[in-house]
């Protein structure tokens, strides 16, 4: 093919939107990836067991459900199916009792209930204000910063008392949500668990919020899958992308970013060779990795540079995949047909895990977020048997392990086991006889995280921390919270952008539709000669 308009580095799911919003829009578009496969953190294999399908990093997608940028994608058309568990978060006790959150909202109340007669209408009382809100706060979420026709259509909605009060309500941390909002330990439980699928713990700003906001995502829309694994929905961004006569390459590690004349006009790949982007490039690579070493230092403002060196990464993450002779035996009941599974015993418990890792240490008992993958998506093992994974979070400088094992952050074979089986044993705690049904285990470790992808720097999952000061003008540093660079012609399409972490495809396509909003660069300004492009 003749040199593209646009060449995209990196094929995770931000890359393979921002070329296809750009293929919709007319352009030619090249997508580099440096691994075998496409799909960055959204891919899947059967590499524990030939018989089950383990999605290698991110698994539930409710934010892909309610992202308008996936949605008008289509990727229906391309074959992607989603499946649901019966229920979708379900947070069990020892003592048997269990929260669980259901897309019926009648469900979820009746089991809030169970804890505080008070908290069913407490829960339906906030889910009437989703149900008045929330499609004005996705859309404030996913669009560019400042989000001028959602933030608009929320102010004429709330008036500025109400406004004020769910700003607030958006700020406060989950234990005080939580405790504002129930009277029994069942809803701060949901509220607080949620929020942890970030790095924000029971005490931090936007904690209350951010649970919120993923509690309401499933009630409305649940946590759903891909059929057939996560790889699923990489599939289906690459062939709607070849279908417009995009290119995906593989095995191809951009090396640099070839600036001319203050504009990107190319990137050069480890084999040298030059690979020409007419009017664009955008990167679905961390902001560190692009400024840091994609782009000369000579490009770039110094005091750019200097901000990115305060760049706040988020808890790194072990992840265990099991392969399960039958389903999870929880006592609890409500645990049995949810897709995601919060394993801890409290919020206390959740503060005091969140305090080991603030302070560097390993924690003792881990929380656990776990996924039950055949119960979700019939397709991932043979029936009867349970495709299953946890992840739990470890601190990114470990200073020492408060479960007294020693781990200091090797990674070895060694501690690998030790950490899962602390999660092993908070599993076996609430499901007795889990670890007979053990048939086979992978353990991925941060430096592996990091070895499969890339962009899970220090196996940090979602590019950057989600508190509030790395959120909005501030992400990936204090600026606009746009994705335009200080390189003409170069975009960040990364989730180091604003909105961040999770798939939904916002950075890719905020990045795409800015270079879209632009002028053809003249030609003087390219220096490029038209050549095929292999």
């Amino acid at each position: 093919m003749s040199a593209p308009d646009a060449v995209v580095v990196g094929a995770g799911p931000n890359g393979l939107v921002a070329a296809n919003v750009l293929a919709d829009a007319g352009w030619r578009v090249v997508v580099l990836e440096a691994q075998d496969e496409p799909g960055g953190a959204v891919r899947s294999d059967r590499g524990v067991h030939p018989d089950y399908v383990h999605d290698l990093f991110s698994a539930f997608y409710p934010l892909a459900a309610a992202s308008p940028v996936l949605r008008a994608l289509r990727l229906e058309d391309q074959g992607l199916r989603w499946a649901h568990a019966p229920t979708v978060v379900a947070h069990p006790l020892s003592d048997g009792r269990c929260a669980v959150l259901s897309r019926d909202p009648r469900e979820t109340a009746a089991s809030l209930a169970g804890f505080a007669a008070p908290d069913g209408e407490a829960w339906e009382r906030l889910y009437e204000q989703w149900g008045r809100l929330g499609d004005d706060l996705v859309g404030c979420l996913f669009a560019p910063f400042p989000p001028v026709r959602s933030g608009l259509r929320l102010v004429a909605r709330t008036g500025p008392a109400e406004g004020l009060r769910l700003a607030r309500t958006l700020l406060l941390p989950a234990r005080r949500f939580g405790e504002e909002h129930f009277v029994g330990e069942g809803g701060r439980l949901l509220i607080a668990g949620n929020a942890l699928h970030s790095d924000l713990g029971p005490e931090s700003a936007l904690g209350g919020g951010f649970g919120w906001l993923m509690s309401m995502l499933g009630q409305t829309h649940g946590f759903p899958v891909p059929v057939g694994g996560a790889g699923a929905l990489t599939r289906a961004l690459v062939r709607r992308l070849q279908a417009r006569g995009g290119a995906v390459h593989c095995r191809r590690t951009v090396s640099e970013v070839v600036v001319r004349g203050g504009r990107a006009v190319a990137v050069r790949t480890e084999d040298g060779e030059e690979v020409p982007a007419l009017r664009a490039v955008f990167a679905d690579v961390p902001a560190t990795v692009l400024y840091g070493r994609l782009v000369a230092p000579e490009h770039l403002p110094g005091r750019l540079l200097e901000d990115l060196r305060r760049f706040h990464w988020d808890l790194a993450t072990v992840k265990i995949d099991w392969a399960l002779s039958r389903p999870i035996p929880w006592t609890a009941e409500g645990a049995r047909g949810a897709g995601t599974v919060h394993v801890t015993e409290g919020v206390d418990e959740l503060t005091r895990f969140a305090a080991q890792l603030a302070t560097g240490r390993v924690p003792d008992v881990p929380f656990t977020i776990l996924g039950q993958m055949t119960t979700a998506d019939a397709t991932r093992s043979p029936a009867g048997t349970e495709s299953a994974w946890g992840y739990t979070h470890v601190p990114q400088e470990i200073r020492g392990d408060a479960g007294g094992d020693g781990l200091r952050g090797r990674w070895d074979e060694r501690e690998k086991d030790v950490v899962a089986a602390r999660v092993e044993a908070g599993i076996e705690r609430l499901a007795p006889g889990f670890r007979a049904s053990v048939l086979d285990r992978r353990v991925l470790a941060p430096p592996d995280l990091e070895r499969m992808n890339a962009a899970l720097v220090g196996g940090a999952v979602n590019q950057g921390t989600t508190s509030l000061h790395q959120q909005l003008v501030f992400r990936p540093v204090p600026g606009t919270g746009r994705p335009g660079t200080p390189v003409r012609g170069l975009y960040l399409a990364s989730a180091t952008a604003h909105p961040g972490g999770g798939v939904h495809g916002a950075p890719g396509a905020n990045a795409a539709r800015a270079a879209l909003r632009m002028p053809r660069p003249p030609r003087s300004t390219r220096r490029l000669r038209p050549r095929p492009f292999r």
